[in-house]
């Protein structure tokens, strides 16, 4: 038998370029291979896996959004019947067979590399809480809840990876959290077609607690990923291009501008998320003992908001902000907020269902409003910078707010003005909410597991 603290000959090969970790794995490979390709073999494998999930994921997200839309406009009060129906359903199947699955998914992957521990990945990042993940977001989006796709294809593609990377012992070892962590970059690399975005995104929210020699594993798990997202999506940017460019002088005042409503606004939102028990104590126990009846009635809201804003509110938001980058949206000005308390509420409901696109979504409505100020300025440029500045201000993760709008319009001209505007949301943001958006949400999954055993479906 293997002595614990000691490094195996195979354990000291996997951590070569693109390395893995030991122990068992459901992967079947060639077994005359030497370690060092074995343990090769089976991550760049993992990584190809991941990004075929995600993509696959992707295509069934985009329809049953349209889907939605098809119903919703040819019957305008189907959206009164149908958003109830499928958020209590989907809290329903979440509690009784994906506890573990609700919400973003990134705090799930936060909390099981920071805890380290075996029965932590079968509780977060299993193969079927990463099947729940995707079938019961795919249901929100149906029934048009505000939801993303993207913070769950980071839990999808860091359960792939964790599949991949099997487990031996009480701990995890430093090669099964690389698996992970190289993972959660795999999904936002290939949800979005983002690759530098992907690695930052693993940098500065899901590598604090690791070496930085983990960045480079993540860095081959996102190019093998792009390579499958390109082949099958083909070089798509997610918001079209945008070769507009900001001018010097008033324009660097439209950045300030972004920066202080973007920082100040996704603040509040972050604020939303993490005090749900608090804004709910009026409520009393109705959200903790009936928790399917309180989904159908934030349903019932989520459909009110709907017919206010046209429509607009429903989904992930990706439509609108790509309207309003290529100016030509008719949304009303009421739709940045709208649309945040709209994605707040589909938080608050408990389902499977990310914050990535819609934040997007509401950032693009906030540079519309200070686009407005600057008659004289293109509003293109400005509605990125609100993009960078308000989801700077949620996530608190600039450099990845700023690259993932540059590479998702694939507009490099603006690489400085988006810098400036997330880097001044993130410092505005972390004024008013000292602890970032989705590390605080983890602590939920830690406490879980550190103070109720191994029960990981907290309250939302």
């Amino acid at each position: 038998m293997r002595e614990e603290g000691k490094a195996t000959p195979e354990a000291k090969a996997g951590q070569g370029a693109g390395g893995a970790g030991e122990g068992a794995h459901p992967v079947s490979l060639s077994r005359g291979l030497p370690p060092l390709w074995r343990h090769r073999l089976r991550f760049w494998s993992g990584a190809v896996a991941a990004a075929l999930v995600v993509s696959g994921f992707t295509v069934a997200a985009n329809a049953a959004q349209a889907l939605f839309q098809r119903l919703s406009g040819a019957l305008p009060y189907a959206p009164f019947l149908l958003t109830p129906a499928g958020l209590a359903v989907s809290v329903l199947l979440t509690r009784r067979l994906f506890p573990g699955a609700q919400g973003s998914g990134i705090p799930q992957t936060i909390a099981a590399l920071r805890l380290g521990r075996p029965e932590a990945v079968a509780a977060l990042l299993s193969l079927r809480i990463a099947l729940g993940k995707m079938l019961l977001t795919v249901l929100g989006l149906l029934a048009g809840a505000s939801i993303g796709r993207e913070g769950p294809s980071v839990q999808v593609a860091a359960a792939v990876m964790a599949a991949f990377a099997g487990r031996r012992g009480g701990r995890l070892r430093h090669l099964q959290r690389t698996y992970i962590l190289a993972g959660g970059a795999v999904g936002v690399a290939a949800a979005f077609n983002t690759p530098l975005a992907g690695i930052l995104f693993a940098i500065e929210e899901l590598a604090h607690a690791f070496a930085e020699r983990t960045t480079g594993a993540s860095v081959i798990a996102v190019v093998l990923g792009g390579m499958v997202t390109l082949a099958l999506a083909g070089n798509y940017t997610y918001f079209g291009v945008s070769q507009a460019a900001l001018p010097w002088g008033r324009g660097w005042l439209a950045v300030a501008l972004c920066g202080l409503a973007g920082g100040l606004l996704g603040a509040l939102f972050a604020r939303l998320l993490t005090e749900s028990a608090r804004l709910f104590r009026p409520l009393g126990a109705l959200p903790v003992r009936h928790p399917v009846l309180f989904a159908a009635l934030i349903g019932l809201l989520l459909a009110l908001l709907g017919a206010l804003s046209g429509g607009a509110t429903f989904g992930t938001g990706y439509e609108q902000a790509r309207r309003l980058i290529e100016g030509r949206a008719d949304l009303p000005w009421s739709f940045a907020p709208l649309k945040l308390l709209a994605t707040a509420l589909s938080y608050w409901s408990g389902i499977p269902g990310g914050i990535f696109a819609p934040s997007l979504a509401v950032g693009a409505g906030v540079g519309r409003w200070i686009a407005s100020l600057f008659p004289g300025i293109p509003p293109g440029p400005v509605i990125l910078l609100g993009m960078a500045a308000y989801f700077a201000g949620v996530v608190q993760a600039p450099l990845t707010a700023a690259v993932i709008v540059m590479e998702m319009t694939a507009n490099p001209g603006m690489r400085l003005p988006l810098l400036a505007a997330a880097f001044l949301g993130f410092a505005v943001a972390r004024l008013l909410n000292p602890s970032p958006l989705y590390r605080a949400l983890a602590t939920r999954f830690l406490e879980a597991f550190t103070g109720a055993g191994a029960d990981a479906a907290p309250r939302p």
